[in-house]
């Protein structure tokens, strides 16, 4: 199974896949750390590095990939996936988590991939949540004749990965991978 999940900052993505691969037993890779090389503060890998190591990713049979990136590089993910998740909990949760993450770990409570600064709250809680542009991500995966399915918590993607996995079980003899979108309907 291939979970590509997208959201703004604090939505939930890295939590949410983390907790999917550890349920699932599928590997999860944050793009984040596709782009930078944490060996050294603001020091990125070049492009060619990352985009090898997108391609090597989506070329596995099972991965779920997070991150707010929904950019020309990232499109093989999209297009790859069996499901993508786009998760969108109200911007004041956000807001709350990124606050929450970023006293934890300036108070070494919570281990970050980088240094949080004054900076970086400000760009997070601004741009990253508050102008990430969710429009935008829909269509982008429109274009790539994909579907996502807009959710607000945890459950509502465990019930729809579960649902996918009764629907390819299901086929037989066929294995199920593709774009088939469910309605809002089927996960209440």
């Amino acid at each position: 199974m291939r979970i590509r999940i997208i959201g703004s900052c604090g939505s939930g993505k890295s939590t949410l896949a983390k907790e999917l691969s550890d349920q699932y037993g599928i590997p999860c890779y944050e793009l984040d750390n596709l782009i930078w090389d944490r060996s050294a503060e603001n020091l990125r890998y070049p492009e060619t590095v990352r985009d090898e190591s997108v391609q090597s990713i989506v070329s596995s049979e099972a991965w779920i990939i997070e991150g707010a990136q929904c950019k020309d590089w990232t499109l093989k993910s999209i297009q790859e996936a069996d499901l993508i998740f786009v998760l969108a909990p109200n911007v004041f949760v956000r807001d709350y988590r990124i606050i929450k993450r970023f006293v934890l770990s300036r108070m070494g409570l919570q281990p970050w991939n980088y240094k949080q600064s004054f900076k970086n709250l400000g760009k997070m809680i601004v741009k990253w949540n508050h102008q990430y542009n969710i429009e935008e991500v829909i269509c982008t995966i429109n274009e790539n004749r994909k579907t996502a399915t807009i959710t607000k918590n945890k459950k509502q993607v465990i019930q729809l990965i579960e649902h996918h996995l009764k629907v390819t079980l299901n086929v037989s003899g066929k294995n199920v991978t593709g774009n088939r979108g469910l309605l809002k309907e089927e996960i209440q």
